[in-house]
């Protein structure tokens, strides 16, 4: 995880994402990118922003931009990080872009990224949009590390697998494996009423073992929970700093109408939350 981008918008959670965002780059001696964060167009609309501003106050939006440059110039520099040209090949930071990335643009560029640091999503105003989370998700072929408003001190100790058995969670433990392979405990867990045909905990763990991460097998019941709240409930029974998940195992407007793990997780978890689709 050499290269981390860091979408800055300045929403509830900014402060736990650069937060989040220099833990790992100290652990893994990384270079991480800044880029100021807007809306896409369609989602101004949908707000019912007027289009005109939209299109045609392009000032607005490059003081925007600036304002999180500096935000996250001033965060940096306050934390003793060189810039990345004092320090190219380690820890280090820069920024691009002068005008703000709408939510597709940050998916796209993020696929020369080894790992982007989001806010964790909210319905609340001033809370982190969806729409970067998913965009990152879906159009990245890359992780997301998901990050709730309140900064963390550490995670990465004690790691939750919630392994319902799917090729998104098997696509997320691989990606997430530096991460594992660091960490003192890693604890594979399958709520037993909801997982999918596939390897089971307990293989899981035997494979993560012969790779040198201290892993074990837990299977527990939801006991009329949904699955998405008996994972964050054994997460934190678990003790665990940080929930690696695969996203969106059911279709994505299947969890928009009825719900689901990931969108419960999305909306509640209080740990960081390593995520790939």
């Amino acid at each position: 995880m050499k290269n981390i981008l860091v979408p800055i918008e300045l929403h509830n959670s900014i402060e736990s994402v650069m937060s989040a965002a220099l833990i790992l780059a100290r652990r893994f001696d990384s270079y991480m990118e800044g880029v100021p964060l807007g809306p896409d167009l369609p989602d101004l609309v949908a707000f019912d922003m007027p289009v005109s501003w939209t299109i045609t106050d392009q000032t607005t939006w490059r003081e925007l931009a600036e304002e999180s440059h500096r935000h996250f110039d001033s965060y940096m520099k306050n934390a003793g990080v060189p810039s990345h040209a004092v320090a190219p090949h380690s820890l280090s930071y820069g920024w691009a872009g002068e005008r703000s990335f709408g939510d597709s643009h940050v998916g796209s560029y993020a696929r020369i990224f080894d790992l982007t640091v989001l806010g964790r999503p909210g319905s609340e105003r001033g809370d982190a949009r969806i729409a970067t989370a998913e965009a990152a998700l879906f159009d990245s072929g890359h992780p997301v590390l998901l990050v709730p408003p309140i900064a963390p001190v550490s995670f990465g100790d004690t790691i939750v697998i919630a392994w319902n058995q799917s090729v998104e969670t098997s696509r997320a433990t691989a990606l997430s494996m530096p991460l594992l392979k660091q960490a003192k405990r890693v604890i594979v867990l399958t709520i037993e009423e909801h997982k999918v045909e596939g390897p089971t905990a307990e293989q899981l763990a035997l494979h993560l073992v012969a790779n040198g991460v201290p892993a074990e097998a837990a299977v527990r019941s939801s006991r009329g929970r949904t699955h998405g709240e008996a994972i964050l409930d054994q997460t934190a029974a678990l003790g665990a700093d940080l929930l690696v998940k695969g996203a969106y195992t059911q279709s994505r407007l299947r969890q928009m109408i009825f719900g689901g793990a990931t969108s419960h997780i999305l909306a509640r978890a209080n740990l960081p939350v390593f995520m790939a689709n």
